[in-house]
């Protein structure tokens, strides 16, 4: 009977052995499917609201800087090019008979180049330098700076210079007007 319980203690021990010796299961596993939206932004361009360029006799040239101009471009395209237009309207003083009048023909603009940019794809200038400036038209957009290729978001900025040849019969006064960019 000694015999017997023995075995018997021998055999419960080999078990306990081989329970405590076998491998762990491995824990069940998951998955979670994860979405997020990119949400399309706008195609926005920001220009100073006020420049004062200076002043000049008649039969002179005026010219100055009209501040910084810069183009957001936060559409997440997959194609994220863009064109930025000028143009101005008439400038004027008193009671804006011809000799109180400048064309927009007789303001020059030239963009000059960027100032700063983000993003990827090529930032061409309209006018990259004096030599290339521009008449202004009140009708007929001139380009003032363009993005083309690259994807997602982008910025340009520049700051446009203008360059008013004053007609010499022009009376002494102090001349308003509109320049207004636009981005499409």
């Amino acid at each position: 009977m000694r015999t017997a319980k023995i075995c018997l203690a021998g055999a419960a021990a080999a078990a306990m052995v081989g329970f405590l010796a076998a491998p762990a299961a491995a824990a069940p596993t998951d998955t979670t499917t994860v979405t997020f939206e990119v949400l399309a932004g706008t195609l926005d361009i920001d220009a100073p609201a006020t420049a004062d360029l200076g002043s000049g006799a008649p039969g002179s040239t005026i010219t100055g800087q009209l501040g910084p101009v810069t183009v957001t471009d936060s559409r997440g395209a997959a194609d994220a090019s863009w064109v930025a237009s000028v143009t101005a309207t008439v400038f004027q003083t008193g009671g804006g008979t011809p000799a109180e009048t400048v064309l927009p023909g007789e303001i020059d603009y030239w963009s000059g180049p960027a100032t700063a940019t983000t993003g990827t794809g090529t930032f061409t200038p309209g006018q990259a330098n004096a030599a290339a400036a521009a008449p202004l038209d009140s009708v007929t957009p001139l380009t003032a700076f363009t993005h083309t290729g690259g994807t997602g978001g982008n910025t340009a900025t520049w700051n446009p210079t203008l360059i008013v040849n004053v007609p010499l019969d022009s009376i002494a006064g102090i001349y308003t007007g509109t320049v207004t960019h636009s981005v499409a």
